[in-house]
């Protein structure tokens, strides 16, 4: 290990060293004792010099491993206002499509659309300032498909500290996506209009949570009618299921690193596994392709820098919360009949 010595001393100022190994995965050091304090100190004194701590309970011991800090490439910040400009394009071009060829129909699904993505990324954005985690602002992906984008997302430019902070990220976009969609669907299933069934229409499959909505909000509908949703009501509509594809507990996904931040990394390992089944029967294919080509491609999930630490009661409750709402988001892919 280079620099051993100086990063010997680092590690000594905060613990008791009782051993030095080296294995096939890397070297690591093991300590005595634990301390969440000591080792947020520690880990901004190896910062000063250019390396990473990550510490772990391993068999009734602690171990630190050390990684090298990598450099940081700069933000631009005019990718992301080109992005998002391309992306307001591509949902209106979206939205005039579902809405038969009306420009302010057209305008008002790309609204709701990107409002409720930008908040749920900005809740992340926001959730990594708030525990001195590095980002980027949001980039919005412009595509063409049947709602104009592939979503959006921040980059995680530094290592996440603490299993509270990585639940903190985890949890914080779905939660703010979630609390907009509602809205969203309440004023497009207001707007919505009972037509009457047509063939070669798209049928949705409601999640619970709009099962719910609708039950209070929609009008009866008469044998061979259908509820035509609003161009509004078809942005929530996608709201819910972004909510829920980002809460599969799979790998690096918003439901990922809830679930890593509770349990350990063989734990996290089988819910992934899980989770792209769940999404395979569900019928998002491609989405759980991609699910299954992260998992291959990165065989685990590292965790927070403190594996040690425990997540506050506060936490666990809202973990609860967010499994509630990823059951209420639970949806298969629209059939056309």
């Amino acid at each position: 290990m280079k620099d051993y010595d100086l990063i010997e001393e680092y590690i000594s100022r905060y613990f008791k060293i009782t051993g030095f190994h080296t294995t096939p995965k890397g070297s690591f050091f093991t300590v005595k004792n634990y301390d969440y304090n000591n080792f947020s100190k520690l880990i901004k004194d190896l910062n000063k010099v250019g390396y990473i701590p990550f510490i772990e309970s391993v068999e009734g011991r602690y171990t630190i491993g050390i990684a090298s800090k990598k450099e940081k490439s700069e933000s631009r910040i005019h990718i992301n206002i080109i992005l998002f400009i391309a992306t307001v394009a591509t949902t209106i071009f979206a939205g005039y499509n579902v809405a038969g060829g009306n420009i302010w129909d057209g305008i008002a699904f790309a609204v709701a659309l990107l409002g409720i993505l930008g908040v749920h990324e900005t809740a992340h954005y926001y959730a990594a300032r708030k525990h001195n985690v590095q980002s980027t602002l949001p980039y919005f992906v412009p595509a063409p498909t049947f709602i104009g984008t592939f979503g959006a997302v921040i980059n995680v430019k530094s290592p996440i500290p603490n299993k509270n902070s990585l639940f903190d990220l985890g949890f914080s976009g779905p939660l703010a996506g979630i609390i907009i969609a509602v809205p969203v669907l309440v004023i497009g299933i207001y707007l919505s209009k009972i037509t009457p069934v047509i063939s070669g229409s798209m049928i949705f499959y409601p999640p619970p949570i709009m099962s719910i909505l609708m039950y209070f909000l929609a009008p009866n509908i008469p044998s061979g009618y259908e509820l035509q949703f609003h161009p509004i009501a078809f942005a929530g509509w996608v709201g819910i299921i972004v909510t829920l594809l980002n809460l599969m507990p799979v790998a690096f996904l918003d439901g990922g690193h809830i679930v890593r931040s509770l349990f350990t990394e063989k734990i996290h390992r089988i819910i992934s596994i899980v989770g792209v089944f769940v999404t395979f029967l569900l019928g998002w294919i491609p989405m759980a392709l991609l699910m299954m080509l992260i998992l291959v491609l990165n065989r685990r999930h590292p965790g927070a820098l403190d594996n040690v630490s425990k997540l506050t009661v506060s936490r666990k409750i809202l973990a609860v919360v967010m499994l509630i709402i990823f059951i209420l988001c639970l949806a298969p892919v629209p059939q056309i009949i």
